[in-house]
């Protein structure tokens, strides 16, 4: 197969008020869009959402908001420039050619040595995912299970008929509004810590805010987990700079009665604070720090007992070999969100419902996805995907539910995306 034509476009989407983590605030997300045209005459479509903020919040510190953003785009662009007129076998071997090269790409543009590799992939989504489908439609593909390599098959095993829904409930979210969120059937809600302000300062409200959390929903109930209660899953982003402040954060956990309700901390402590975190009460889950997955088993190794896959951040090529590296040392897996477009949704949606069961619960798939609590335009953004009207589209009762179809189409991948072919 040779990529004869690569283009790429953004749109940029403004989000209802400004959104906060890592200590930081986007007010707006801006969707790449990939064309890629084939030796055989198909074309396809690709589509990422960019977060600096979430890849390299440095890189978002210390930059404008647009301008952070065009760095990441330049790189979306550079990489369409290295493949135009390549020829591939699958997209992950296409990857394995290209990241090092595009991530010195990236170093060079964004003038950051260190520049974390969950920036390139970020860039790399629409160029992957185009990929992906081109791949399919040359090969005769229209089934998911057949698109991705059997080597991976084992990693996505499972058939989940429901899906649990994960909102996010960031720095500013109310107690009604939780109480609402909860009342709604959401059972499993990612809560934003890791707030703004010195060590000390982040500490005090981090504790304040899961005491008002916990007054709020610790009565609530649901029937989908072991002990019939909502679950807690923390996100600190990093912002723990060393272990006695996260563990005095932990005791205030269990004061309070809130710890047996934490399921999961993601991402605690910075990436280079590279801690023996066996000992840690509650099970700790990797995301950026999973850049590949040689980063993945290098935090198995460290103690993490969770990953956060995000097909749709660090591309399905990367997060098929997290898996795999997950699957082979018994560590559960989620899908996690990077407040992405419908149809992202559903790439992260295929992976979610093929995970093993997470421990402590019934039968059921994990994806977070909280576009439609952020985008202005999240109704119209819809509209661009064809298969919005599919009944696993929608949650009902904080679940999604899926079928034959849904696993077999993938969700509604592989249709033609005509509002984003319009761009070109």
């Amino acid at each position: 197969m040779k990529i004869t034509n690569a283009l790429s476009a953004v749109e940029k989407e403004p989000l209802i008020q400004p959104f906060g983590f890592k200590g930081g605030y986007l007010t707006e997300l801006w969707q790449s869009v990939v064309r890629l045209t084939g030796s055989g005459g198909y074309h396809t479509i690709g589509l990422g959402t960019q977060s600096v903020l979430w890849s390299d919040s440095e890189i978002f510190q210390n930059n404008s908001e647009t301008d952070g953003n065009r760095m990441m785009y330049a790189i979306t662009e550079r990489a369409l420039e290295m493949i135009r007129g390549m020829d591939f076998d699958n997209p992950i071997s296409l990857q394995e050619n290209i990241l090092e090269e595009i991530h010195a790409f990236g170093k060079k543009i964004t003038g950051k040595a260190d520049l974390r590799k969950t920036f390139t992939l970020n860039a790399l989504v629409p160029v992957d995912n185009a990929l992906w489908i081109l791949y399919a439609r040359e090969n005769g593909i229209s089934e998911f299970d057949r698109m991705i390599p059997e080597q991976y098959h084992s990693a996505l095993s499972q058939r989940h008929e429901k899906i649990a829904s994960i909102p996010l409930i960031s720095y500013g979210t109310s107690p009604e509004e939780l109480k609402e969120i909860a009342g709604s059937g959401y059972f499993f809600l990612k809560i934003k810590i890791g707030q703004s302000g010195n060590q000390k300062e982040m500490l005090e409200k981090d504790k304040r805010r899961l005491s008002e959390i916990h007054r709020a929903l610790s009565h609530f109930q649901t029937p989908y987990t072991e002990n019939g209660k909502l679950v807690y899953y923390l996100d600190a982003n990093g912002r723990y700079e060393n272990e006695e402040t996260f563990l005095s954060f932990l005791e205030h956990a269990d004061k309070i009665g809130a710890l047996d309700q934490i399921a999961i901390i993601e991402e605690p402590y910075p990436e280079e604070l590279e801690l023996d975190v066996t000992g840690i009460p509650v099970r700790l889950a990797s995301d950026e720090t999973a850049h590949t997955e040689a980063d993945a088993l290098k935090r198995v190794q460290m103690g993490y007992r969770a990953f956060a896959l995000k097909p749709i951040a660090k591309t399905l090529s990367m997060t098929l070999k997290i898996a795999k590296t997950a699957k082979e040392h018994e560590i559960p897996c989620f899908c996690a969100d990077l407040t992405v477009n419908p149809v992202l949704v559903e790439w992260n949606k295929s992976i979610a419902a093929r995970l093993n069961t997470f421990p402590g619960l019934d039968d059921i798939g994990l994806l977070e996805s909280n576009g439609q609590q952020n985008y202005l335009n999240w109704n119209k953004m819809m509209t661009h995907f064809p298969a919005n009207k599919k009944p696993w589209v929608k949650p009902e009762n904080g679940v999604y539910s899926t079928d034959d179809e849904f696993f077999r189409t993938g969700g509604g991948i592989f249709e033609d995306l005509k509002y984003y072919e319009g761009l070109f």
